[in-house]
C-alpha cells in the first residue's frame, strides 16, 4: 500500500484585478464586488507539512514591506490551516514555510495565495478530502479573494459578492506585465474608507460575458473603483498613475496596453497590449520604486506531493 504523503509544496500565485467595481454596501459595511481577477506567475512558495505536533509557521524571503507582515496568528496562511484542522479535525499539527515574492500590501493578493495554497495543499494531504463546495466555503470566509485563489481549475474568473462567487472562464493568452511597487502599501479598509468618503458615484457599466474572451474586450473594460480616492490619497500611487499614461508608454505597450492599479493597491500594473512578443523591455525610469517582471498565467499551478 502507498504510503500517504505528509508534505506539500504550491506556488502560490498573485493575482490581478482587471476590473473592479464597488456595488452594494451592506449594513455591516462590507461592500460587495464585482471584478475580474487573474492570476499572474508571479508567486510566493508555500510549503505543508501535516504533523502530530505543534503548529508553527515561517516566513522568509525578499518580497517588498516583508517587514510589515503581523503576528502569526493573523497570517492568513496560519488562519487558513486552522481554519481547516478545525472543519475536518486534519491534521492535529502543521508546519508551514512561506517563501515570500509577492509584495505585502500591494493589492497583488498575496496573503490571500499563501492562505489558497494552504488549504488546498491540506486537501491534498488528507485521506478524507473535502469536495470543491465545502473548501470554497472554508476559502470565502478567510476573504473576498481566497475562493478564487484556491481553486484549482483556470487561473482567470467573474467573482461577485464577496468574491464567492465566481464564474470561471477560459484563460486568455499570456500577456507581459510590469509590476511597480511602490514603497508605501494600502491597508484595504483605508481604501474602502476614502471610497465611501468620495464625493462622485462609480460610473455605471453595462458587462458582458462574451466582452471577457479576449484581450482587446478586456482592455476596454478595464477599471478600477478604487483607483481614484485611493490616488488622492496616496500620492505616490497617484504620480506612477500619471507617469505611466503618458503617450511614450501608450505607444511602448501597443494596442490594448493597459495601466491601473491593482486591487486596493498599492501595487500599479501595466499589461502589455498587442506586441509581436511577450517582453515588454527596460521600463521607463522611476524613482523610489521597485519593478517586477510577470506575466499573466495560462494555468493553476498544481500542488505537488513531497514526502
Amino acid at each position: 500500500m502507498k504510503p500517504v504523503a505528509r508534505g506539500a509544496t504550491v506556488a502560490a500565485q498573485a493575482k490581478l484585478n482587471l476590473f473592479l467595481r464597488v456595488l452594494a454596501r451592506e449594513a455591516g459595511g462590507y461592500h460587495q464586488l464585482e471584478t475580474l481577477f487573474c492570476r499572474l506567475t508571479l508567486a510566493d512558495t508555500v510549503s505543508v507539512e501535516a504533523t502530530g505536533g505543534p503548529r508553527t509557521l515561517d516566513v522568509t524571503g525578499r518580497a517588498p514591506r516583508l517587514d510589515q507582515l503581523g503576528p502569526v496568528e493573523r497570517n492568513l496562511a496560519w488562519r487558513a490551516a486552522a481554519a481547516y484542522a478545525d472543519a475536518t479535525g486534519f491534521p492535529s499539527g502543521f508546519s508551514i514555510r512561506v517563501e515570500k515574492r509577492i509584495p505585502v500590501g500591494g493589492g497583488l493578493g498575496g496573503g490571500s495565495a499563501d492562505a489558497g495554497a494552504v488549504l488546498r495543499a491540506l486537501n491534498a494531504l488528507n485521506p478524507a478530502p473535502l469536495d470543491g463546495t465545502r473548501i470554497l466555503r472554508l476559502a470565502a470566509d478567510l476573504g473576498a479573494d481566497v475562493p478564487f485563489l484556491t481553486q484549482d481549475r483556470t487561473p482567470l474568473a467573474l467573482g461577485w459578492g464577496r468574491g464567492e462567487q465566481l464564474l470561471l472562464l477560459p484563460p486568455l493568452p499570456a500577456r507581459a506585465v510590469w509590476l511597480v511597487i511602490p514603497a508605501v502599501g494600502v491597508d484595504t479598509a483605508d481604501a474602502y474608507h476614502w471610497f465611501d468618503q468620495s464625493a462622485a458615484p462609480p460610473e455605471p457599466r453595462a458587462l458582458t460575458i462574451s466582452g471577457l474572451s479576449d484581450w482587446a474586450s478586456v482592455a476596454s473594460a478595464a477599471h478600477n473603483d478604487l483607483e481614484a480616492p485611493v490616488a488622492a490619497r496616496v500620492r505616490v500611487i497617484g504620480g506612477l498613475l500619471s507617469a505611466l499614461r503618458v503617450p511614450e508608454v501608450r505607444e511602448l505597450l501597443g494596442p490594448g496596453g493597459t495601466v491601473l492599479m491593482s486591487g486596493s493597491g498599492s501595487t500599479v500594473a501595466v499589461l502589455a497590449g498587442t506586441r509581436p512578443d511577450r517582453h515588454l523591455g527596460p521600463p521607463p525610469p522611476l524613482d523610489g520604486v521597485t519593478i517586477a517582471e510577470s506575466e499573466t498565467a495560462t494555468f493553476v499551478e498544481p500542488v505537488v506531493l513531497t514526502h
